[in-house]
């Protein structure tokens, strides 16, 4: 008996196996809602991730643009500080006076303009070029005008 009852246990085993299989398959196969819920969470949220990264990259690139466009601005805003203190120093009679003075040699009225000459500096004096005598060939006679008009007209000299 314990062998009948053996038997039939493993046939009920088998038996119900073999109905749990195919079910299981089934339920393998099948996508349940929560697993497609879940990939479309994934997907969005991958989504999200690249735009967001696409989005931080912009914004590093636009930080380090506007880094080199202030370093510019600051150089130009010194450059024309600067230019504007040297055209304010030129518009004054002072530095067109010391300009004079100095660079333009010029005097004023009563004063005498003085070129100090180091000691023992002799002052060559200019040799006049040496007279060259070229001989120039004596001009041909030109030619009538109306030879050149025949000339451009006919393609030829005139026939007398």
């Amino acid at each position: 008996m314990s062998d009948d009852l053996s038997r039939y246990s493993s046939e009920q085993n088998a038996e119900y196996d073999l109905d749990e299989r195919p079910s299981r398959r089934r339920d393998r196969q099948q996508i349940s809602s929560i697993q497609i819920v879940f990939a479309a969470i994934l997907s969005i949220g991958l989504l999200l991730v690249i735009n967001f990264s696409g989005r931080i990259a912009r914004g590093q690139q636009m930080d380090v643009e506007r880094d080199r466009l202030q370093a510019t601005i600051s150089v130009l805003e010194t450059e024309k500080v600067d230019l504007q203190k040297a055209r304010d120093y030129a518009a004054h009679d002072a530095s067109i006076e010391s300009w004079a003075h100095t660079e333009g040699k010029m005097v004023r009225d009563g004063e005498v303009l003085v070129i100090p000459i180091p000691a023992g500096y002799i002052e060559p004096t200019p040799v006049p070029p040496a007279a060259s005598l070229a001989i120039t060939p004596p001009p041909e006679p030109e030619p009538p005008k109306w030879h050149l008009w025949w000339n451009l007209f006919f393609d030829g000299d005139p026939p007398f």
